[in-house]
């Protein structure tokens, strides 16, 4: 259910506080409170453009209603599940001008401007967060995430060893410090880093996609293949792996091999288009 998955991605930490201001709505003892609760109940049924247009109604209703924040956030989440970016980016961000320190609800916003394409937008978001909470892990990794991206190794390098110091088996942030040492100059550290993990966990499906990536960038096909295939086999419903074979394939000049594994990639929830773009190279 929608209502289920939107609360299994909020922190724990957050959940008596998110239940106590919801309480607070479906108490008052007005159109508005009557709105809230209708939508509400409609989110636990999947209803959810009913409840897009009730929590609507209720905003409406109550403009300068405190805990508002709450519903944007919750309209931002349904025009996510629609497929509307822009119209949920809006709600977010409506939400953040009635309550501008909800951390969960910058998060939300953080995370929908990088998958559109902003990063400089959601790396000031990321940052906010982390002026208010310099231990919070997810804003630690997806800021290091988009410095790597940018090429900053640097800014990278210290987001990741502060997740590591304070969670040092974090398989994220080793991988991504490993990868900041692949293409800042370190090749043979990241190299050996990499053969250590791969050497302790060796059914560490993840570990053996790193590994593989970073051979194929060396030309090393053969041995890529291996630890790309190994991945396939101890995690079969990861998309990405596939995607990360069919290049190694296009690489080899193995076509239609190539092309197998975009189309199982699809069925596995890769986008059409992005699988085509890439066999159009």
């Amino acid at each position: 259910m929608f209502m289920s998955r939107m609360i299994r991605v909020l922190g724990l930490s957050i959940i008596f506080n998110l239940q106590f201001s919801i309480f607070n709505l479906l108490n008052a003892q007005n159109s508005y409170g009557d709105l809230v609760r209708q939508g509400m109940e409609a989110l636990k049924t999947d209803s959810i453009q009913r409840a897009d247009s009730l929590f609507r109604a209720a905003v409406k209703a109550e403009p300068h209603q405190e805990a508002n924040y709450l519903l944007y956030r919750y309209l931002g989440q349904i025009r996510e599940q629609q497929g509307r970016q822009q119209d949920a980016l809006d709600c977010y961000t409506s939400g953040l001008g009635q309550k501008p320190d909800d951390v969960e609800l910058r998060l939300d916003r953080a995370a929908l401007l990088y998958r559109m394409g902003n990063e400089s937008r959601a790396l000031s978001d990321y940052s906010d967060v982390l002026r208010r909470q310099p231990k919070h892990i997810e804003a630690l990794l997806m800021r290091a995430h988009i410095f790597s991206g940018l090429r900053d190794y640097k800014s990278a390098r210290i987001d990741y060893e502060t997740v590591l110091r304070l969670e040092p088996m974090n398989e994220r942030a080793q991988v991504g410090l490993i990868l900041v040492n692949d293409h800042s100059g370190r090749p043979r550290e990241a190299l050996d880093q990499i053969n250590a993990l791969v050497g302790i966990f060796p059914q560490n499906a993840l570990f053996r996609a790193v590994r593989g990536g970073m051979l194929q960038r060396r030309r090393l096909y053969e041995q890529a293949l291996f630890d790309l295939s190994e991945a396939i086999r101890l995690d079969p419903t990861n998309a990405d792996y596939y995607v990360s074979r069919a290049t190694l394939y296009l690489d080899m000049r193995k076509r239609r091999l190539a092309r197998q594994d975009t189309q199982e990639a699809i069925r596995l929830g890769a986008d059409p288009r992005e699988m085509a773009s890439l066999l159009k190279k």
